[in-house]
């Protein structure tokens, strides 16, 4: 059953609200810029703290990794008991370990503190989206708020590395983390002020095998994918994957079984929610995965360094956020289903734009192509996460924004896996190393592109420049290539947001079933 509210008969938000709408942003903004600042970080902490290659993984990799573990955890419980109570304890355990990140003494010691930080980011990110339904009874109010949800999310990815740069430039890497602090203050002392507490008054106790059930599920899945789309095939990461998988398998089980589930599943008999759902996956997986390629191609094709490559995207992202705060007005006059499918259908365009890069001189058309993609992807993103919390039921909002919330972590990295796959693929049976290239020198370049980059500079000159060219060539073949697999899934996605989303009406309008 759709439960989408009656615009005319639902109360509108007053000052209040939309001034708890600024104090929910904030935190949004911070949990992606803590996504991408860390990266401009690496060098200068790794070589203070004397991390090694694996520590500076884990460094990267375990704030995420939590936080897609805890997603569901922490959304189901914040229904239970009270999201606003959850936020705040989350905003306390933010703020505490961003103060141990910043002034870590060893590498191990940072781990464990970003470690904490994804678990209070999986606090943070279900409640705000929660409260959101909460706050914003109105359809058509509530769309507007999730668009500037949304954007400050977007928001995050374009400064996160700008001010990185700017806070490196002028302190030490420790200075990052502190970021997080005055924001997780302000959320403490105006959030009891502005935000209502909402909690779900039926529901029964959290059942710990399914937490345990869950988190032996997904966070093993989650390292699987990532891992074996870094490296290849290992047999590692690939066991992980494997026991992961059948943990979710037992978890979806068990939650069929349950009176009182930690995710409930019956969600998904909701037409809204299940499209819309899948949209969010699938559309995250090509974006997840394209985005590692251009940022790729830009650094290994074009020379570029890590910050450049990051200022270069900041357009593509900005066009993004204009698409999002533009949708959610249209969406009020025209079927959020028809804006959708028509961004799918303009993420095609810009898709297909990316076949044509070429190895030189293809930035102007990288960006046109990507920014069209992520413009045409925007409407998408807000509206969808409407319809998602909009559809299910008020006392289930935090389970609903969580689920969907793992979804998009499980959608990019599965774009990852899969479109990085497809263009080593192509890459691999189109480099030509050179015969003068040392075997293992060759090895390392017949992996990838960054390996070729890398073995390159040590090889006599011609012998270098020549490895160097086919391995550029090679790459931009494989980008080309998984373009054309993103523009065919989008098309295939504006046919299903078209058919799937068609009964949703433009919000304030009655709903239908």
């Amino acid at each position: 059953m759709d439960t989408r509210t009656q615009g005319s008969a639902a109360p509108r938000a007053g000052r209040r609200e939309w001034l708890g709408l600024a104090v929910l942003a904030l935190p949004t903004m911070l949990l992606s810029v803590d996504l991408s600042v860390l990266y401009l970080a690496l060098p200068s902490l790794a070589a203070d703290l004397g991390a090694g290659s694996t520590q500076q993984l884990w460094i990267i990799d375990v704030y995420g990794f939590l936080v897609a573990g805890f997603l569901i955890t922490m959304g189901t419980l914040g229904d239970r008991i009270g999201r606003r109570k959850l936020l705040l304890i989350g905003a306390v355990a933010f703020g505490a370990a961003s103060v141990l990140a910043a002034y870590s003494t060893d590498a191990e010691t940072l781990i464990a503190a970003r470690a904490v930080l994804g678990l209070a980011g999986a606090t943070v990110a279900p409640s705000t989206l929660s409260l959101i339904r909460t706050m914003f009874a109105d359809p058509g109010q509530r769309a507007v708020a999730v668009s500037v949800w949304s954007s400050c999310f977007m928001g995050g990815a374009i400064f996160g590395p700008i001010v990185g740069g700017v806070m490196l430039a002028r302190f030490w890497w420790g200075s990052v983390f502190l970021l997080a602090v005055p924001i997780m203050l302000l959320l403490l002392v105006t959030a009891p002020v502005l935000l209502p507490e909402h909690r779900n008054p039926e529901a029964g106790r959290l059942d710990l095998i399914s937490v345990g059930m869950s988190l032996a599920g997904i966070l093993p899945v989650i390292y699987g994918i990532t891992e074996l789309a870094r490296a290849g095939w290992r047999p590692f990461p690939a066991a992980a994957l494997a026991v992961g998988s059948i943990f979710i398998a037992g978890f979806v089980i068990r939650q069929r079984k349950l009176a009182d589930p930690l995710l409930d599943l019956r969600l998904f008999e909701i037409r809204t929610y299940r499209s819309a759902f899948a949209l969010s996956l699938l559309g995250g997986a090509v974006q997840g995965g394209s985005l590692l390629l251009i940022n790729l191609y830009l650094q290994t094709v074009l020379g570029m360094s890590t910050q450049e490559a990051g200022l270069w995207l900041v357009p593509t992202a900005l066009a993004m956020v204009c698409t999002i705060m533009l949708g959610s007005g249209l969406a009020q006059r025209i079927r959020p289903g028809f804006l959708i499918a028509v961004g799918m259908l303009l993420a095609a365009c810009g898709y297909a734009l990316l076949t044509q890069v070429p190895v030189t001189d293809g930035l102007t058309l990288l960006l046109t192509g990507f920014g069209i993609a992520m413009a045409g992807m925007g409407p998408g993103v807000a509206l969808g996460y409407d319809m998602i919390i909009g559809s299910a039921p008020p006392e289930k909002a935090g389970s609903a924004a969580a689920m969907v919330e793992t979804g998009g972590q499980f959608g990019v990295a599965l774009g990852v896996a899969v479109l990085g796959s497809l263009g080593g693929w192509v890459y691999r049976s189109q480099v030509k190393v050179p015969a003068a290239v040392p075997a293992e020198a060759a090895h390392t370049a017949q992996e990838s592109v960054v390996g070729a980059a890398s073995v390159a500079p040590g090889l006599p000159g011609p012998v270098g420049t020549e490895l160097l060219a086919s391995a550029r060539d090679a790459f931009t073949a494989g980008l080309n290539t998984t373009a054309i697999s993103g523009a065919i899934l989008f098309l295939a996605l504006a046919a299903l947001a078209a058919h799937s989303l068609r009964h949703v009406p433009p919000t304030g309008a009655p709903a239908q079933r």
